[in-house]
């Protein structure tokens, strides 16, 4: 397989930012409460990273992948329509996930203490471990195609992932912990909860590369870029305020910014 060393690579970064979930399990076992204000940060760090090179570096690069076969105007416009487009299946998904089992909201660890109903906790860590599955999946695809296109925008877009992926390890090792008083378990699922970006990737390289093309780039780009642009909004600032300041998340927003600018000028 002469692509191999090619693609190594990018189903490292995804398998990585994937796996992060289980650094959320490892908090939860090693600390009695994740530190909010640091999580409020971290959340909108990722937030920033995503929004920025959503905006400024996918998607102007999505409409230049498809400029070459439809034209300037009507690239733009299919650039355009297929953002919102990944923005309307994220969005779908999202809705498609029970609230009880919402994989962004974070357990603390006195809430579950106070819980007697362990069948209860032990659904809600596995409703919760599945739809953080479902979640992953595009990001999984997200992160693979833009580390196949260009190195630096690929690991920005890992670690953003990865830091997105540790409080969704926490929120799935947490009700697992106190449902079956196995540490063990309570690990192995919010590591498992992480896999499906991997397995994204994988789908991706047996899918979708035999037919990789400059205009399949510029398809799967944009909606990426609105897909990460919606997780961002929806997902991580909202946490991000609730489990911190609201300065907080902002100044963690502006430093992500700054990084992914900084990096992308360095590596232009």
């Amino acid at each position: 397989m002469s692509d191999f060393p090619q693609i190594l690579f990018p189903l490292l970064l995804t398998t990585f930012a994937g796996l992060a979930t289980g650094i959320g399990g490892l908090i939860v076992l090693m600390s009695k409460k994740p530190n909010p204000r640091v999580l409020s940060v971290a959340l909108g760090f990722s937030a920033g990273v995503m929004i920025y090179v959503s905006m400024i570096e996918i998607f102007p690069k999505a409409r230049l992948s498809l400029t070459p076969d439809y034209g300037e105007k009507l690239a733009y416009v299919l650039t355009t329509l297929l953002f919102f487009g990944g923005i309307f299946l994220i969005a779908l998904i999202d809705k498609l996930v029970p609230s009880f089992e919402n994989p962004h909201e974070i357990h603390e660890l006195k809430d579950m203490e106070k819980a007697v109903d362990r069948d209860k906790l032990l659904r809600m860590g596995l409703f919760s471990a599945l739809a953080i599955g479902i979640h992953n999946f595009p990001e999984g695809l997200a992160t693979f195609f833009s580390a196949m296109d260009d190195t630096g925008i690929g690991l920005s877009i890992a670690l953003a992932v990865a830091i997105h992926n540790i409080p969704e390890g926490i929120a799935v090792a947490i009700p697992v912990l106190y449902a079956t008083n196995s540490r063990r378990k309570a690990f192995g699922y919010s590591l498992l909860s992480g896999l499906s970006e991997p397995v994204g990737a994988v789908i991706g390289v047996l899918v979708l590369l035999p037919v990789f093309s400059p205009a399949m780039l510029g398809f799967s780009f944009a909606m990426v870029a609105g897909i990460m642009v919606f997780i961002s909004l929806d997902q991580l600032l909202p946490t991000a305020e609730k489990y911190g300041e609201h300065h907080l998340a902002i100044y963690g927003l502006i430093s992500g910014m700054a990084v992914m600018a900084t990096s992308l000028v360095l590596l232009s």
